[in-house]
């Protein structure tokens, strides 16, 4: 398995293969202000300072809130850090998530990510699928305004997330991609093919729910027994033995785990660190 200090590409960027998920600075359910906004505020330093340069953003977490807590955090950015951000997704007021993904509201929102993250550019943005099951006129005008954005110097390059393998060949007929990110774990792998063919154009992979959303109970993906044998047999945890697992499996993969805490942070990092065997291999693969 890879080491943390080897870098691996992010569209035109190289950045760490363990990032960090900032959707869990938030309250409940991913709306309002975090419980402890000065421990949210550490967690995004210790990060950085844990070497982390990819950092998974949006404007609808909150909402507006874990770009507000980013910019307090880290601001002036290092030269380094990749600020990803995504749109198609909004709040209702009661912090139900909702379709925002009309092309003039696709703009709107990469311009509001732009002001409360304070940037002139975005080095990604992805436009996170809604409502299109296969590619249709409306993804066409959808990565019409991507593009125009690009185009006009607002973000850097264009990612995808919650596609299925038409809408990636059908995308990467009208532009490149810096990204994608589906659903993906241990113990639900449905988009192995669009890894696969991310894999095989060299377009990085970054699957979110690696760790399962912190899901309990007995089908879990950290208390799943495997995990938890191979886990103990390795002497990691069994979020650790996961996410060297996810790496292991393609050299674009990219994990960004979440963490409210310093402690759950570090833990998540050390994951860069952990050496798997053919054993825990084929036993995470098997589930």
């Amino acid at each position: 398995m890879e080491r943390a200090v080897q870098r691996r590409p992010l569209g035109p960027f190289s950045v760490a293969p363990i990032g960090f998920g900032a959707m869990r600075l938030t309250g409940p359910n991913v709306f309002g202000p975090p419980p402890d906004r000065r421990e949210a505020v550490r967690v995004l330093r210790e990060a950085v300072a844990g070497g982390v340069n990819h950092i998974d953003t949006a404007q609808f977490y909150g909402p507006n809130i874990v770009n507000e807590l980013i910019r307090e955090a880290l601001q002036p950015y290092p030269a380094e850090l990749i600020l990803v951000s995504k749109v198609g997704a909004g709040r209702d007021r009661n912090g139900g998530v909702i379709a925002d993904d009309e092309p003039h509201q696709l703009r709107r929102a990469i311009e509001t990510n732009l002001r409360t993250l304070d940037l002139d550019a975005l080095p990604v943005v992805n436009l996170r699928l809604m409502r299109n099951a296969e590619p249709d006129p409306f993804f066409d005008d959808q990565l019409g305004a991507m593009i125009a954005a690009r185009d006009d110097g607002l973000i850097n390059a264009i990612g995808l997330s919650n596609i299925s393998l038409a809408h990636l060949r059908h995308a990467l007929q009208v532009t490149a991609l810096g990204c994608v990110q589906n659903f993906f774990h241990v113990t639900n792998r449905a988009s192995q093919p669009v890894l696969d063919e991310c894999t095989r154009r060299g377009i990085a992979f970054v699957p979110f729910g690696s760790l399962g959303f912190g899901a309990t109970g007995p089908d879990a993906v950290l208390r799943r027994p495997e995990v938890v044998e191979q886990a103990a047999r390795l002497g990691v945890t069994p979020a650790q033995l996961v996410l060297a697992w996810t790496l292991a499996l393609a050299p674009n993969m990219l994990v960004i785990p979440g963490a409210s805490s310093v402690d759950h942070l570090r833990e998540n990092l050390a994951a860069s660190a952990v050496q798997l065997d053919p054993q825990a291999v084929d036993r995470l693969f098997a589930i």
